[in-house]
Order: structure tokens, then C-alpha cells, then sequence
């Protein structure tokens, strides 16, 4: 069976290996999971990444974050932009999720970046996910 949206595959992914307090999650691989994995990393919500190739795709493994107590770093993950619903927004209408406490991941014409990356450079582009 085929997967429609394989971005929101490892966003679930992550989402649920988080509550079950696993210590790292593989996910087939794509540029864009990797991308959407880096920023993941820049904003403190996982602890690394690793690109492990094996002849077909590749395998993305996350390695979760938590915190004192073993609560997970990530709260919230949720899909915007979907397959059926895409959802464009310009530089000045990019809002910050849970008022700047958490981050948007948007696909820009100048790759994949946060929306107090793309409020700066002032690019506008569909909203992949936000996390909190």
C-alpha cells in the first residue's frame, strides 16, 4: 500500500515514540524529513539525527529529548499543510504558534526553515507543521 503523506507519517512517528519514551525512532527517509529533522534539532526539540543509508531510501533515526523526569521536550506536534489541503501564507501573516513558545516549519523557495527565519528574510511559503 502506498503512503499519501510521509511527512505526516514521521511526524506521528515522533509524536508517538515520544509518549512511549523511546530513545531514538527510525523513519524511512526523504530530503525534506531530513530538513524537517535539522530544524528539530536547532530548536532543542530532539537530541540528534543520523541519515543511515541501505541501498533503497535510507533510514532517518531521530534520537529523542526529554527533559528532568522524563516528561518529553516535545508537547504538541501537529500537520498544517496537508496533501488534500495545502496552506500558503505570506511573509506577514505567518503567526507564531503559542505566541513565539513554539515553532512553525514552513518549505520556503529557499528551503526549509522556522517562522522567525522566515519573518526575518521576509519569504512567505506552506506551512508543513507546527510544534510546541
Amino acid at each position: 500500500m502506498t503512503m499519501t503523506d510521509p511527512v505526516a507519517d514521521m511526524l506521528t512517528r515522533v509524536r508517538n515514540a515520544a509518549k512511549a519514551r523511546f530513545n531514538s525512532v527510525d523513519i524511512p527517509g526523504s530530503k525534506i524529513k531530513i530538513d524537517i529533522a535539522r530544524i528539530l534539532k536547532d530548536e532543542g526539540y530532539i537530541r540528534n539525527y543520523k541519515f543511515i543509508k541501505d541501498g533503497k531510501q535510507g533510514i532517518l533515526r531521530i534520537y529523542l529529548k526529554y527533559g528532568s523526569g522524563q516528561e518529553s521536550v516535545i508537547y504538541g506536534l501537529g500537520r498544517i499543510s496537508r496533501p488534500s489541503r495545502r496552506v500558503y501564507v505570506k511573509s506577514k501573516d505567518i503567526k507564531p504558534v503559542y505566541n513565539g513558545l513554539g515553532t512553525a516549519i514552513l518549505s520556503t523557495s529557499r528551503g526549509v526553515m522556522t517562522d522567525k527565519k522566515a519573518r526575518k528574510e521576509n519569504l512567505g511559503g506552506e506551512i508543513i507543521c507546527n510544534i510546541w
